[in-house]
């Protein structure tokens, strides 16, 4: 990596960290290109054509970036929007969303993603494979027109993109995480759906559970189709999640008024071409989950997901939405559900498969790699207290105890 730290630095610095509004391709090796956007307006067009065409996630939806970019973007972060493309035909290979911003009196280029993307994925021309060999060199094109930077930091980099390999993965630098991604792959007939693909233990809970609610005055699954739904069903959900989580002491990002509007606003854009689906559980007139989906392709993205069981005791809200949903998607053809990252419990009981997600975390100068080595002596820290359960949770406990104490 030290030649891309050469490569960075060699680039101009401008007055107060500014970054040029559009760099030339600069022909960083035989094998790529590499052009630097700075503004959404400038890579539209190409980005709606990768989205379309190409291979990424939902998370990389243009209009979902747009909404991160008015929204969220940390005051003097810059967009760092790079083009790779092939050298010898000069068609564009992949689109890679970046921002820099200052962290600690230093400059740090991470994801584009302000909390609210799981995957960084870069979007990709089509399906060609990925080696390390061309990754590599892709990612030195990509470097040489970054502006001056300390260190490079990017969480949650999946090992594959719709079964395409992800050529940040491949990156020599590139290092486990502490996160994991489970999903299900979800095919054949929807009424069996899962009976065939979940835990049994799973399927006889879900049953059990689902009948219960029947008894009670009928459930049904609903949609919101309408702005005013959406309002009403998505403030259903940050209510049950604040109460939930206050509850059990824990932290939760819908505590920023900013993040509750990205949400909000951002499922209320999806009712025009469906990216974004907010679904609620109802028995008789009472809404026990909802729960907040992204699309893309042929994969549903269960982002958001929250309960009320005091209004059905001896049921699982959650689990009663996330296995009607999963039906649904497959009703309509959907042929992956990925339940996120994170390592709640009932992700296993479903039967969901994991993935650990990499991470793309070094140093180019002497202030970031200080930065990068604090973050590293951090990360196995926590990796430490998680390969302990009783560590784990008494440290849990105190947390939930503090933050109870903050109110």
């Amino acid at each position: 990596m030290s030649g891309q730290a050469v490569q960075i630095a060699a680039v101009t610095e401008l007055p107060d960290g500014q970054v040029p509004h559009a760099a030339t391709a600069v022909a960083a090796n035989d094998a790529y290109t590499a052009k630097l956007h700075t503004s959404l307006e400038a890579v539209r067009p190409l980005w709606l054509r990768l989205q379309a065409q190409g291979v990424c996630t939902g998370h990389q939806n243009f209009a979902w970036t747009e909404g991160i970019v008015a929204r969220l973007l940390p005051e003097g972060a810059q967009l760092l929007l790079v083009e790779v493309s092939d050298a010898a035909t000069g068609e564009t290979r992949m689109l890679v969303p970046l921002m820099r911003r200052k962290a600690f009196h230093h400059w740090v280029v991470e994801w584009l993603s302000c909390g609210v993307c799981d995957y960084a994925a870069p979007l990709l021309a089509d399906d060609t494979p990925w080696t390390k060999q061309s990754a590599q060199a892709a990612w030195a094109a990509l470097c040489s027109v970054l502006p001056p930077v300390d260190r490079v930091h990017i969480e949650g980099v999946p090992r594959q993109i719709q079964g395409v390999a992800n050529p940040l993965a491949l990156l020599p630098a590139t290092r486990d995480s502490i996160q994991t991604t489970f999903g299900l792959a979800i095919d054949g007939d929807p009424e069996t759906v899962l009976k065939r693909l979940c835990r049994p233990s799973f399927v006889k809970e879900f049953g059990k559970d689902w009948r219960r609610l029947e008894r009670l005055g009928g459930v049904e699954l609903v949609e919101a189709r309408a702005p005013a739904e959406v309002e009403r069903i998505f403030g259903e959900l940050v209510r049950m999640r604040l109460d939930r989580f206050r509850e059990l002491g824990r932290f939760d990002l819908l505590t920023q008024d900013k993040i509750v509007d990205f949400y909000r606003n951002a499922a209320i854009q999806g009712l025009l071409d469906g990216s974004v689906r907010l679904f609620g559980l109802l028995v008789g007139e009472a809404l026990i989950s909802v729960q907040y989906l992204l699309v893309h392709e042929g994969t549903v993205h269960a982002l958001l997901i929250a309960m009320d069981q005091s209004v059905v005791p001896n049921v699982s809200p959650g689990l009663a939405i996330m296995g009607r949903l999963i039906g649904w998607a497959r009703e309509r053809g959907f042929g992956y559900f990925d339940l996120s990252v994170g390592n709640q419990s009932y992700k296993e009981h479903m039967g969901a498969k994991g993935s650990v997600l990499v991470e793309l975390c070094h140093g180019l100068t002497m202030r970031g790699s200080l930065a990068s080595t604090a973050i590293e002596l951090r990360r196995r820290a926590e990796a430490s207290i998680r390969s302990k359960p009783r560590l784990l949770k008494a440290v849990q406990g105190t947390m939930r105890g503090l933050r109870r104490l903050r109110g």
